[in-house]
């Protein structure tokens, strides 16, 4: 990772993330690092990193984390969180930068992608008469075909 350059912090970031849901108890981090240990992805990606998030966030490098692509490694796993101390929501502070980052329009090709295909179809893998028949041969009950319940989401 490249040196971090404080010049252009944003002092107000960290208090902002604070009063946010998932942001709340993000000040109680003392670096222990539980959270790397515990991290699958930061184990096979070291570009993932969740106490090098927390601190760039912590030190208002506001800009650097929302238009960065390593918050999006985050597989929501909770494994840092149940392990964590301190008691830091960090899964949840994970989707808040990810919340964040969408509101700003930072949000990576695949996820505008996978965003585009729930929107059109409903869910990721649709769901066909193919799928259902396998279902029911191991006696499990057919799913509906069509999401359009889904769309009520995207409504503009």
């Amino acid at each position: 990772m490249a040196d971090i350059n404080l010049e252009n912090a944003d002092p107000g970031f960290r208090k902002e993330l604070a009063q946010q849901p998932g942001g709340e108890k993000i000040t109680a981090c003392f670096t222990c690092r539980t959270c790397v240990a515990s991290c699958p992805i930061a184990a096979v990606n070291d570009r993932f990193n969740p106490l090098r998030i927390i601190r760039m966030a912590l030190y208002g490098l506001r800009k650097e984390v929302l238009e960065s692509d390593f918050i999006w490694l985050c597989s929501s796993c909770y494994s840092c969180q149940e392990r964590c101390p301190q008691g830091v929501n960090i899964t949840e502070f994970m989707t808040l930068l990810k919340n964040m980052a969408v509101k700003e329009g930072h949000v990576p090709t695949g996820v505008k992608a996978q965003k585009e295909i729930i929107k059109d179809k409903g869910r990721i893998y649709s769901i066909d008469d193919f799928d259902n028949k396998k279902r029911n041969k191991i006696d499990l009950p057919s799913l509906p075909t069509t999401c359009e319940v889904v769309k009520v989401l995207f409504a503009e």
